[in-house]
């Protein structure tokens, strides 16, 4: 316990937020004059061994366990730990476990990474249904332009703001590369007037996804084929791609944004909006382990070297990691108001462990959105194949018309 005051006597410096630990032995640590906004009780020796071997990793493996309990501000328990900068560097035993996944769960083969991708988006629509937004279930960062206040909206404005930023225009074809459940498509063909296919390797929206398409009397528009991202076929006018290349994995980015440009006809248009690194690190381990088995989160300037070797233009590049924290934060505040539906949906999967794990996921990843000392942002980048002729705009208004 020695070792675990040490580190969080150190490390509590640098963050203005109250809280306390409460060792097995009864003792406590507490940092700062007013109460405490969070408590943090190790209930065990073995959520101190964790600490100490594995640092903040240890921590949220010991919460997951049941070891580890949290009372007060759970959203403020991962701010404080953004702040204190927990995680950089990760310890060394944390780097041979992330390494060893790897290694596991690689995406190199396609049978791997289609079983990774069934492990987090083959959960169920109902599941998702219950905290994603109502009208068009998407499952990636939305756009809170001034005066928007709900989760729907926010998401509408993103699928517009990719829509405007591609062009996007009646007759054209589509290829929505990680359709999810298809949200972008059904705007696209609705309110633009284009046709589309979407892509996706997870058999479970696939098969939701075909039903869907059906029902609402699409089947002439809109179509989805079951495909690993880096065998998409034809090619298209527009190429959408909307929380993709996290799923690439950690060798396969070059690979992955090859079939991007491929799909993509001499000339059209294509957005990639994805997860990315300012600079060049290691995926954090618990998301990867729990959460998204075999998904690295690529550097931006990986990426754009990716790009370029494809043979795309980069036309823009936007930053909305703020917008991130916002679309988490109500993801977050969503699955925990309506975690007894959720947990009804089947009782043995979305058990108490599953809880701690998705809660854990969703309110880190908005601190880590919102922190100033994040080096994880979300980037859309607009790209051509080959160079643009002048018939594309000359400046940014078009986007905000």
């Amino acid at each position: 316990m020695a070792g675990v005051r040490k580190l969080l006597a150190e490390a509590a410096e640098r963050t203005d937020i109250p809280f306390r630990v409460v060792f097995p032995d009864g003792s406590e640590f507490r940092h700062g004059r007013d109460a405490p906004a969070f408590s943090l009780i190790l209930r065990n020796r073995r959520a101190s061994r964790r600490a100490l071997l594995y640092g903040h990793t240890g921590l949220i493996e010991a919460y997951f366990a049941g070891d580890l309990t949290v009372e007060g501000d759970f959203a403020l328990v991962f701010r404080a730990g953004m702040d204190m900068d927990l995680g950089k560097p990760p310890s060394g035993l944390t780097k041979l476990r992330n390494d060893w996944h790897e290694w596991r769960h690689s995406n190199r083969s396609r049978a791997q990474a289609k079983a990774n991708a069934r492990f987090h988006y083959g959960l169920g629509t109902e599941f998702y249904r219950l905290w994603l937004d109502r009208d068009w279930m998407m499952y990636t960062c939305a756009y809170w332009k001034e005066g928007t206040h709900t989760l729907e909206q926010a998401q509408l404005n993103k699928i517009d703001h990719v829509a405007r930023k591609l062009r996007l225009a009646a007759g054209e074809r589509f290829v929505d590369i990680g359709c999810g459940f298809g949200g972008f498509m059904f705007r696209a063909a609705s309110a633009y007037g284009a046709q589309g296919v979407g892509v996706n390797t997870t058999t479970e929206q696939v098969v939701w996804l075909r039903e869907e398409i059906a029902r609402r009397g699409l089947a002439d528009r809109l179509q989805v084929i079951e495909a690993d991202f880096r065998d998409i076929p034809g090619q298209y006018d527009k190429v959408v791609s909307i929380g993709v290349l996290e799923h690439a994995g950690r060798d396969q980015l070059a690979e992955v944004v090859a079939a991007h440009a491929r799909a993509l006809k001499p000339g059209g248009l294509g957005m990639l909006h994805f997860i990315g690194h300012v600079g060049v690190f290691d995926t954090e381990y618990y998301i990867r382990e729990y959460i998204f088995p075999g998904g690295w989160i690529p550097s931006l300037a990986e990426t754009l070297q990716a790009m370029e070797a494809a043979g795309l233009e980069i036309l823009d590049v936007e930053n909305l990691r703020r917008h991130y924290a916002l679309t988490l934060d109500e993801w977050a505040r969503r699955f925990e108001a309506n975690w007894p539906q959720i947990q009804a949906l089947d009782r043995r999967r979305f058990d108490d462990r599953f809880y701690r794990q998705w809660r854990t996921y969703l309110w880190s990843c908005a601190e880590m959105f919102r922190s100033r000392n994040s080096r994880t942002h979300l980037f859309q980048v607009l790209f051509s194949r080959g160079n643009v002729g002048y018939d594309h705009p000359m400046s940014r208004s078009y986007m905000y018309a």
